[in-house]
């Protein structure tokens, strides 16, 4: 398998000066740099470009950094409008010469990549034509391309005329596929908007693919997210990318997180650079025996912090541990002898510390049904403790097989624990009139007390 190059984008370093940028992320472990091209930062229309062009050249290499230029600025070419004009807008020509001006920075400064992307179509503007005007534009810039030996990597964008890789395998068809295009690859989009996981997109552009963006999402929502924090399958990514024998930069892509740049930079390296999960993963379906010494261990190999920033305790969403030891989980159960799971399970939990429970209990739910016995059991046994975080992992999505009584003891548990009712799965639905009857009990013996009602209390009497 290829080595893999990690990168990070100089769009999630906005507050810092450009050099400061380049240092801090060579000072950090990066091998490369994806460079966005701005009013502040290389500004292609700039009189005194090729001077800056050499300087950074030099202080790349000096660094030893590698480099990309992203061509993503919001108000380069427009102060009014962001990302306008792009190759499908009437005056596409200016986006067109923007690129073509990238191009040429890219060669002076020893970058074999310009990634870019469509833009949105028009309202007036039908489909037809505007496809036609993103062929003409992309052609001229592979023009220039071919010129200065330079490869350019078209960015499928959620809400973009281009938004899915069939749509940018499209265009290179169209095209009759040149050779200095390709495709670059936002792994988070491929949560966001594909059918397929990004494993899969890595696997179908091989042939195509000269750059990518690390970044974790959401189904269904195009924001770029820290690793851990949505539902990308990290290892399996990269696993994809190594076997496909990338060997350009995998560059991260958080161009929001610029507040707080040298601290995210640095927990993105750091799971970047830990290839343990993904040989964790496989010794499990090697060898089912394994998870007594690799599940203990989880939280010294990935961290232990929240997915959530808003949930610091990992109360609600839970930690990125707690995913990780689901996965283990998932993969014990794809290989465990029939009738065995829940005993195996049942053994993780009793037999680990509170970290290792709570990441029982948060995959219960995704163990299928031979764990739903001993699965019980464990859920009864985290609701007679104390300690908050296995009373909200205990009231999570298999709680729903709690029967009533149990169920309502446990939102009661909650709330004189202090746990946040968000951590109970299915409470709109499965709060009743005998439930609201504890809970004005509870609120009742608080004022008696003259204690607080909990705002979690007071809104479910209120709905």
């Amino acid at each position: 398998m290829t080595a893999l190059r990690f990168g990070y984008g100089t769009n999630g370093f906005g507050d810092h000066r450009l050099d400061d940028a380049l240092r801090v992320i060579a000072e950090l472990g990066y091998d490369g740099v994806a460079l966005t091209l701005d009013h502040h930062r290389l500004d292609p229309f700039d009189a005194g470009l090729a001077e800056q062009v050499r300087r950074v050249r030099g202080l790349l290499a000096d660094l030893g950094l590698s480099v990309v230029v992203e061509t993503g600025a919001r108000y380069l070419l427009d102060p009014h409008r962001k990302h306008h004009p792009t190759l499908v807008s009437a005056d596409s020509g200016r986006r067109v010469d923007f690129l073509r001006r990238a191009v040429r920075v890219a060669a002076d400064l020893g970058s074999d990549v310009v990634s870019f992307w469509s833009g949105i179509r028009p309202s007036e503007v039908d489909e037809d034509a505007a496809f036609e005007r993103l062929l003409d534009g992309t052609a001229q810039v592979v023009e220039e391309a071919a010129r200065h030996g330079v490869r350019l990597g078209l960015e499928p964008e959620p809400g973009m005329l281009v938004d899915t890789v069939d749509a940018a395998l499209a265009v290179l068809d169209r095209l009759g596929a040149p050779e200095p295009l390709g495709i670059t690859l936002d792994v988070g989009h491929c949560v966001a908007v594909e059918q397929d996981t990004a494993a899969g997109c890595a696997w179908r552009l091989r042939d195509h693919l000269v750059h990518v963006q690390l970044d974790d999402m959401r189904p269904g929502v195009h924001e770029h997210l820290e690793f851990g924090y949505g539902e990308l399958d990290l290892p399996g990514t990269l696993e994809a990318l190594a076997a496909i024998g990338y060997t350009g930069l995998a560059a991260v892509e958080l161009p929001r997180h610029g507040h707080a740049a040298p601290q995210v930079a640095r927990r993105a390296i750091g799971v970047l650079r830990q290839p343990w999960v993904v040989e964790a993963l496989a010794a499990v379906r090697r060898d089912p025996a394994s998870i007594a010494t690799l599940f203990p261990a989880v939280g010294r190999h990935v961290g232990r912090r929240p997915l959530d920033r808003d949930d610091p305790h990992g109360l609600v969403h839970g930690t990125v541990d707690d995913r990780v030891r689901g996965r283990l989980l998932r993969a014990l159960a794809d290989t465990a002898e029939p009738g065995r799971l829940g005993a195996e399970v049942a053994a993780l939990y009793h037999h680990g510390d509170d970290a290792e429970r709570r990441g029982v209990l948060r995959a219960l739910d995704g163990l299928g049904p031979d764990v739903v016995g001993a699965g019980l059991d464990l859920v009864r046994d985290a609701l007679r403790a104390n300690d908050i975080r296995l009373i909200a992992a205990a009231m999570g999505p298999f709680a729903r097989h709690l029967d009533d009584h149990s169920w309502r003891h446990g939102v009661l548990k909650c709330l004189f624990t202090g746990v946040p009712l968000a951590a109970v799965a299915d409470l709109p639905r499965r709060a009743d009139e005998e439930l609201r009857r504890m809970v004005t009990d509870f609120a009742a013996e608080r004022r008696a007390a003259g204690r607080d009602v909990p705002a979690d209390a007071r809104a479910l009497l209120e709905a």
